[in-house]
């Protein structure tokens, strides 16, 4: 299949989940020039996007009749499934030479399936999850993760330097969420050395953001705690990303180590830890709310500290 080379001011743009991070890497691609067409759940969610120029449509079958690239970043495998797949959804409204980009973490599995279903009709799908939370989609230095066909991938280019900082093509369907699967693992047992140390510094009787400017730029430093670190001790736990979806790629992740025969004790502590978090009603959290179920067990009131 040939691509189309895509250009701000000539190549339309549809956009589907205009939520935390959605919302902002949208405004990105309008503001280096694409006209864009955008659907969500909610339409409120979307209104920061209207007021930019984007088009509103009512359903992802209408975004993709509207688009030459559609871009998707929605909750769950279920929801991508729906949103690309179902009889409403992006597939039923393209045409040949169309563009799919699912930025979703999602499963792999899912990504080969929609990319087959893609090709049957001529259009290609990559699959593009990203990392860098809430700050990282705000100021469009996200990595972006990316499995698909190499030249629809490169045509992209315009697109990703929009939202992106690190770009990497990964290799065929699904590679870009493997890749996303191999980001969560790290950063779900990261959590909790971060949760944990904290909550030492704390019980030490240490000013935590004293101690902050020892480890942030030693062998303990990381995106995590340069980032998440300071909201926990400002007891700021607005999600960057949320716990219920962080359970979710931890689900992913674990499901694919299974078949793939690996053991993850690391990372089936960390799921368990996230699923009690949730259970004490932080599912809409950021993920370092981590830090009120440790101090709970150890009976330690973090947010009245």
């Amino acid at each position: 299949m040939t691509v189309t080379e895509i250009v701000p001011g000539k190549t339309r743009i549809g956009w589907i989940g205009t939520g935390v991070m959605g919302a902002s890497m949208c405004g990105h691609l309008i503001g280096a020039g694409f006209a864009a067409t955008v659907y969500n759940r909610t339409k409120e969610k979307a209104q920061t996007l209207i007021d930019k120029g984007a088009r509103w449509a009512d359903n992802p079958k209408a975004v993709a009749e509207a688009a030459d690239v559609i871009f998707t970043i929605v909750g769950y495998p279920a929801d991508v499934r729906g949103v690309v797949l179902g009889p409403d959804g992006v597939l039923a409204g393209c045409s040949q030479g169309n563009i799919i980009v699912d930025m979703t973490t999602s499963e792999p599995s899912l990504a080969e399936e929609i990319a087959r279903a893609a090709r049957e009709i001529g259009v290609h799908s990559i699959d593009a999850p990203v990392s860098g939370g809430d700050v990282g989609a705000r100021e469009a230095r996200l990595s972006i993760m990316i499995g698909g066909n190499k030249e629809a991938v490169d045509a992209l280019g315009p697109c990703w330097e929009a939202m992106g900082k690190t770009i990497v093509h990964q290799g065929g369907p699904g590679a870009g969420q493997h890749t996303k699967m191999v980001n969560q693992i790290v950063i779900a047992t990261a959590m909790i050395g971060i949760c944990e140390g904290l909550l030492y510094g704390y019980k030490a009787g240490l000013d935590l953001l004293t101690v902050m400017k020892s480890i942030t730029s030693g062998a303990a430093g990381s995106w995590s705690l340069s980032n998440l670190a300071p909201r926990i001790i400002d007891n700021n736990f607005a999600p960057g990303f949320f716990v219920e979806h962080f359970i979710k790629d931890m689900g992913i992740a674990l499901d694919e180590s299974k078949r793939m025969g690996l053991s993850m004790p690391g990372l089936a502590l960390a799921h368990q830890l996230y699923l009690a978090l949730e259970a004490q009603g932080h599912g809409r959290d950021g993920t370092h709310a981590l830090e009120l179920a440790l101090a709970s067990m150890s009976d330690i009131d973090w947010k009245n500290r």
